[in-house]
């Protein structure tokens, strides 16, 4: 009789547990082609701080990450029909996104920036930009600010399916120059071969009304795995996960104020 009671106290504890390991998997959309946050590896293996944090974050709430992906400007309908769960994939918090989704807590928080032919001089009035030919991604915030600020002053705004493209484009001197976020710039262009001879120009961008309050992770509208999500974030920021994992990658916290 003893061991009956003493199993049945084992079995009550165990389905006392948290149960997420026991949950469906978490599909996760990302562009893997947007380093260092998210590229193809050689062998075809995702690769970058998304894709680490992502992971980071599944293992903290106990639930299998699969990744699903897509390009930036289809994510948002693809959270849509259900194809995937939450998308993270360098998304900035905007006004205008919070219409169609909602958003954790930033995970990170880095502005944007134009780059160009080194020595080539942009003033705060960026005046200098008519008549350039200026590369955006399609679908990002950074095509929305070419549009509304680069273009009136001039610029011819050309939009790309990925960044990548981009510096193609940039090096072969197709375009003139580019607006992203620094980061990406900065470890996707400007560190390798195709980027020598370009640099930061201008001014930092870092108006709200664009560049929102930092990069979240986007979920169906209220969804309550945003609560589970910002739970996993601050726990890793706590236990140090957060910091392991971004200075794999940046010599600087990236996380902002």
């Amino acid at each position: 009789m003893k061991k009956l009671v003493l199993l049945g106290a084992l079995a009550l504890s165990v389905l006392s547990l948290p149960t997420f390991a026991d949950e469906k998997p978490l599909k996760i959309g990302i562009e893997a082609a947007y380093p260092p946050f998210a590229s193809k590896a050689p062998d075809g293996s995702i690769v970058g701080f998304d894709y680490d944090i992502g992971n980071a974050l599944c293992e903290q709430m106990q639930v299998k990450c699969v990744w699903v992906e897509q390009e930036f400007d289809g994510l948002i309908p693809a959270l849509k029909v259900r194809k995937i769960d939450a998308i993270l994939s360098s998304m900035s918090i905007t006004e205008d996104r919070k219409k169609s989704v909602d958003f954790t807590n930033k995970y990170y928080n880095t502005p944007a920036r134009l780059v160009m032919k080194a020595g080539t001089q942009v003033s705060e009035g960026l005046t200098e930009l008519k008549g350039k030919n200026i590369g955006v991604q399609r679908g990002s915030i950074h095509e929305r600010f070419a549009r509304e600020v680069l273009a009136p002053l001039g610029a011819e705004i050309k939009p790309y399916g990925s960044q990548n493209e981009i510096y193609l484009d940039v090096a072969a001197g197709r375009l003139d120059g580019t607006v992203a976020d620094a980061t990406l710039l900065d470890d996707g262009f400007l560190k390798t071969d195709a980027g020598k001879g370009f640099a930061f120009v201008g001014p930092a961008f870092t108006d709200v009304k664009y560049f929102g309050d930092g990069v979240g992770i986007a979920v169906r509208k209220g969804d309550a795995l945003k609560d589970k999500i910002n739970g996993a974030i601050a726990a890793i920021r706590e236990n140090g996960k957060y910091k392991q994992i971004q200075d794999k990658y940046f010599a600087f916290d990236i996380y902002g104020k």
